[in-house]
C-alpha cells in the first residue's frame, strides 16, 4: 500500500486537528493532576482495555472491589496510543469514571496503516491470529502468505481455519487438500469447520479459542462474520452473502472490542483487524515471514541477492532440492517484486 501524498490544504487541516487535540489533552492532564494532588483518585490497580471510544476507554478491572466491572476511563496524554487488549494501570475517579495512569508491557502489537500510509495500532497481547479460508472464494497461496508473513513478524501464532467445508466437492477437493498439506508441512496448525453445522455437533471453534486471546482475519466472503455471530450472538453484525457473480462478500462491524467467550477464551474484533494483512513490510520482513526461508537468510553468495536467478542463491538451491515448494517460492517472488515497486 503506497503512501498518499498530501496537498497543502490537507497538511494544514491535519496540523490544525493535531493542535486542537494537543490542547484538549493538555486540559485533561491538568484536571487529572489536580485530582491526584487533591487525593480524589483511588488506589492504582490493574485493568484490561476492552474497547476504545476516542479519548475515552472502557477498562475491565482485574483486581480490587471493582473486579469484573467495566469502567469508562480517561487517559493521560503522555501514554501514547492505547488499544484494545492492552493491560494498564488505572485509578478510580469521581462520577464513576477512572483514569489510566500507566501502560503495562505488551507481548505483541497488531498494526495496520491508515489512509495516509501511517501505521496505526489496532490491538495488543494477542495469542493467535486465525486466518479463515474457504473453498469459495477460492483460496490462493499468495493471499494466505501475506497474512502469514504479517503474523510471523508480529510474533503472533497463526492458525489456518478452513471454513465452509460443506462446499468441498470432487472438483476442488484435490486442490484444497494439496494447499492445506503445504502449510501443515511447514508446521502451521490446520483446522476445518462449517458455520452451517450446529455448535453441539462441531466444537472445533470452541476448542481452538479456549484460553486464548484470538482475532479472525481473512478475505471477504470466507465466513468470518458468520463464525463471530455464532460465538457472540450479536445481531449488530450483519452477514453479507457471497455474490454469485463476483464471489465477494460484505460485512460491517463497529469499533475494536474484546469479548469474553463462553468457551473460556477472548475474541478481539473490528473491521481494521479483519483487514489485517501485508503492509509496511520490507524485504527483511518478507524473508523472516517465510518459515522455510528464515534459516537461509544471509547465506546467499551475494549480499544483495534478489533470489531470482542469481548464482549462489541459497533459496534457488533449496527450491531445486524441494525444500521450498514451487507455490511458496512463486508467492515469495510476487510479494518481493511488489515491495520493490512500492513506497513501503
Amino acid at each position: 500500500m503506497a503512501k498518499r501524498r498530501l496537498n497543502r490544504q490537507q497538511k494544514w487541516r491535519i496540523e490544525k486537528i493535531q493542535e486542537e487535540r494537543a490542547a484538549r489533552a493538555s486540559r485533561r492532564d491538568r484536571d487529572i493532576d489536580r485530582q491526584l494532588q487533591a487525593g480524589e483518585l483511588g488506589d492504582e490497580q490493574s485493568g484490561l482495555i476492552i474497547a476504545h471510544f476516542g479519548k475515552q476507554i472502557d477498562v475491565e478491572a482485574l483486581e480490587g472491589e471493582h473486579r469484573g466491572e467495566v469502567i469508562r476511563c480517561h487517559v493521560r496524554a503522555n501514554l501514547g496510543s492505547l488499544v484494545t487488549g492492552d493491560r494498564v494501570v488505572w485509578c478510580p475517579g469521581s462520577n464513576d469514571l477512572g483514569v489510566i495512569v500507566a501502560l503495562q508491557e505488551r507481548d505483541n502489537l497488531l498494526q495496520r496503516p491508515d489512509k495516509f500510509g501511517q501505521l496505526k495500532p489496532v490491538a495488543a497481547n494477542i495469542d493467535q491470529i486465525i486466518l479463515v479460508i474457504a473453498p469459495e472464494p477460492e483460496p490462493h497461496d499468495n493471499l494466505i502468505d501475506r497474512y502469514l508473513v504479517a503474523a510471523e513478524n508480529c510474533d503472533i501464532t497463526p492458525v489456518l481455519l478452513l471454513n465452509k467445508t460443506d462446499l468441498i466437492h470432487d472438483g476442488n477437493r484435490a486442490d484444497i487438500e494439496a494447499l492445506l498439506d503445504r502449510y501443515a508441512l511447514l508446521g502451521y496448525r490446520i483446522e476445518q469447520t462449517s458455520a452451517h453445522k450446529a455448535p453441539e455437533d462441531d466444537r472445533t471453534i470452541d476448542n481452538l479459542l479456549k484460553e486464548q486471546t484470538s482475532v479472525f482475519v481473512g478475505q471477504s466472503g470466507v465466513g468470518k462474520s458468520s463464525i463471530i455471530r455464532r460465538l457472540l450472538g450479536d445481531e449488530s453484525i450483519r452477514i453479507g452473502a457471497v455474490s454469485e457473480s463476483t464471489g465477494k462478500g460484505v460485512h460491517t462491524t463497529t469499533t475494536a472490542r474484546l469479548f469474553h467467550l463462553d468457551c473460556g477464551g477472548n475474541l478481539i474484533d473490528s473491521p481494521g483487524i479483519r483487514e489485517f494483512g501485508l503492509w509496511h513490510m520490507d524485504v527483511a520482513h518478507l524473508e523472516y515471514g517465510f518459515r522455510e526461508i528464515r534459516p537461509l537468510i544471509g547465506t546467499c553468495r551475494f549480499r544483495n541477492c534478489r533470489h531470482q536467478s542469481e548464482p549462489g542463491c541459497a533459496l534457488l538451491e533449496a527450491e531445486e532440492k524441494g525444500e521450498i515448494s514451487l507455490e511458496r517460492m512463486q508467492s515469495f517472488r510476487r510479494i518481493y517484486t511488489e515491495i520493490e515497486n512500492s513506497d513501503w
